[in-house]
């Protein structure tokens, strides 16, 4: 005889995807953000989305409920992409009485390699509807040049 199991909807087949959900809600809950350093891949790393579309890189960071004007700062220096933004806490969050409260606020940071030979002045950047998009003209191809053959003389 088998025995039928209900399982809620939603629920990890698993038991060790149930392990691994609690662990990370319970490591989520623990007062220290960055245990590793400053580049430990935790909450306060920007997400993005990075490819190609024709002759441009294309990065999508995923900002929402920031400023760009006021929020955001991006640099390009020594082949290098960073963007650094922060989302400000609501002068009015102590008088609300929160039952729950998840969002994140705080400083965060993203730092990636830009392709080689790339003119960092001609990097472009747009904010709309909590996605920046960054825009990087890749460089020509170098033209790659065929070897030159030398005669060997006698004498």
């Amino acid at each position: 005889m088998s025995m039928i199991s209900r399982r809620e909807k939603g629920s990890d087949v698993s038991p060790f995807g149930r392990m691994d959900r609690l662990f990370d809600e319970w490591f989520r809950a623990l007062p220290m953000r960055r245990p590793f350093g400053p580049d430990w891949p935790g909450e306060e790393l920007i997400r993005i989305d990075e490819y190609r579309e024709g002759d441009t890189q294309v990065i999508k960071a995923e900002l929402p409920g920031i400023d760009p004007a006021r929020d955001v700062e991006i640099t390009a220096t020594d082949g290098m992409l960073r963007i650094k933004a922060e989302r400000r806490i609501e002068q009015d969050r102590e008088d609300k009485g929160y039952t729950r409260h998840e969002i994140r606020y705080g400083s965060m940071t993203r730092t990636l390699p830009l392709p080689e030979n790339v003119s960092e002045s001609d990097i472009t950047a747009s904010y709309a509807n909590g996605i920046l998009e960054i825009r990087v003209p890749m460089p020509p191809e170098p033209e790659v040049k065929k070897p030159t053959t030398i005669p060997v003389s006698s004498s």
